[in-house]
């Protein structure tokens, strides 16, 4: 274990600073300071061997949370790494984006502040890769097998390193000009900057996995050509059928989905150029939906110069403990401060919108709301509460409701589940022999360290398929499994 009296001595939970909001909100640069190794070995030590590590029940990877917490304690960096990398394929980026359900999970978390376990892995990852520790591990040999992953986001990236490193020759489609899914275009530099994603693509790459950029498959090339060319195919296409608000006035431009909003506020920030790119700046802007899509799209109109940001969330306020029934170790419902959260705006509760309203030239202008209540599980309108918000641009960040049908799912005949996902075996593998799913668009929008973990379970699944045997990969996950998220 790590430092015996640990959790005794240092009751305190420690993070690294965020760097000033007067300076980060002028670039677009990460947000975090570097925390003092001293610090971070302090908190690490606070890891109390318990009996039953419940921190593992709470990471769908199974990460090896009190070993990795041991070695960091130790300044044995080094073993650190082999620990964390043994279950995670990419620690950099879950220690930067995952909300850490390890960490509400944690057993010192009942009646202590829960050890600081995401930055403990970021920082065991950094470490590594300034050290140049983290090193291409491809095949000793070739199995004859062709893989072709279509998705390079965090499901996709998992199952293609996993695949690659067993063997087979492994191709990556990402229909975007570069790859990385969500987490080049979609997740804004402040919370990763893209660099730590090039890095760890191009491990990939060294390794014999090989990226096809800029190719829509389903329509560059269509699922026939992709059986016909592959001895197994891994969707790993994510969940990208926007919610929609269909309220009077949605006709009115300048309403957006976010994920129209931020790609191209991402490439713009990464010194690219976009014509007609929506921005923010000078504007009321309204973002509904009140989860991480949301934040993001309130550091990103920030950064942008906005007037004022107004974030809508019909739900009520949540509380700041966790409340009797979300009882430890599940994920609980609380009000969390985002970094983007710090830099401005306003968080409005329990209000619905019942409007879009217009100007005489058929811009959005305004928002009539109305404050709401749960009854007898309904949202039912307060009396009287109804009023007028200004906005001129107008962010939808309401989550997805599953993978784009058209195209390639619809040609390669899969089956969908009840909640319009595509529906897997036990192995992953869909209702079409050779073809497997993996992330979002088999499980529903969720986090990334299930995307991950689904990733390499779908990988054990391909394996297992093509070698005729049993697969020597890992299995972090069933895909009935559920998360202790709520």
């Amino acid at each position: 274990m790590a430092d015996p009296r640990g959790f005794l001595k240092n009751r305190q939970r420690e993070l690294p600073k965020r760097r000033p909001v007067p300076v980060r909100i002028q670039d677009w640069k990460e947000v975090y300071e570097a925390q003092p190794v001293d610090q971070l070995q302090r908190q690490a030590g606070r890891c109390m061997d318990c009996g039953i590590p419940f921190c593992h029940s709470g990471c769908p990877l199974g990460n090896l949370i009190p070993e990795w917490n041991t070695q960091a304690w130790r300044g044995d960096w080094r073993d650190a790494i082999d620990r964390l990398h043994a279950t995670n394929n990419f620690p950099e980026f879950t220690g930067r984006l995952c909300p850490a359900p390890c960490e509400t999970a944690c057993v010192l978390g009942i009646n202590q502040e829960p050890v600081t376990i995401k930055q403990i892995e970021v920082t065991t990852v950094e470490r590594a890769f300034e050290a140049q520790r983290v090193d291409p591990q491809p095949p000793e040999r070739l199995s004859g097998k062709r893989v072709a992953v279509v998705g390079s986001g965090p499901a996709g990236l998992a199952a293609a390193q996993q695949l690659t490193r067993a063997g087979h020759t492994v191709a990556v489609y990402e229909r975007a000009d570069k790859p990385g899914g969500l987490l080049r275009y979609g997740i804004p530099e402040f919370k990763m900057e893209k660099a730590v994603l090039d890095r760890r693509l191009n491990q990939m790459t060294q390794e014999g996995t090989i990226f096809r950029s800029g190719v829509k498959v389903g329509e560059d090339l269509t699922g026939d050509q992709l059986r016909e060319r592959y001895d197994a195919v891994v969707l790993a296409i994510g969940s990208t059928v926007p919610r929609d608000l269909p309220v009077p006035g949605r006709e009115l431009r300048g309403i957006h989905q976010a994920m129209d909003f931020l790609p191209p506020a991402n490439r713009v920030a990464l010194g690219q150029r976009v014509e007609g790119q929506v921005t923010a700046e000078g504007k009321d802007v309204v973002i509904i939906g009140g989860g991480d899509t949301g934040a993001d799209c309130l550091g990103t109109s920030i950064r942008q110069g906005a007037r004022s940001i107004t974030s809508l969330e019909i739900m009520g306020r949540p509380g700041e403990l966790r409340p009797a029934h979300q009882p430890w170790p599940t994920y609980p419902m609380l009000y969390r401060v985002a970094s983007a959260h710090e830099e401005g705006g306003d968080r409005v509760y329990a209000v619905s919108t019942k409007e879009f309203v217009g100007d005489d030239d058929g811009n959005v202008a305004g928002l009539r709301i109305t404050e709401v209540e749960m009854r007898d599980g309904r949202f039912e309108e307060v009396e009287g509460s109804e009023r007028v918000i200004p906005a001129q641009l107008v962010l939808l960040a309401m989550g997805f409701l599953g993978p784009q049908r058209e195209g390639l799912v619809d040609q390669l005949g899969v089956a969908l589940d009840e909640r319009s996902n595509i529906r897997r075996d036990p192995s992953f593998m869909t209702s079409v022999p050779g073809i497997f799913v993996a992330g979002d668009a088999g499980r529903g929008q969720s986090l990334i360290v299930w995307a991950i973990a689904e990733g390499r379970s779908a990988a054990q699944g391909v394996d297992a398929y093509l070698t005729g045997g049993t697969s020597r990969l890992p299995r972090p996950v069933d895909p009935t499994d559920r998360p202790l998220v709520v």
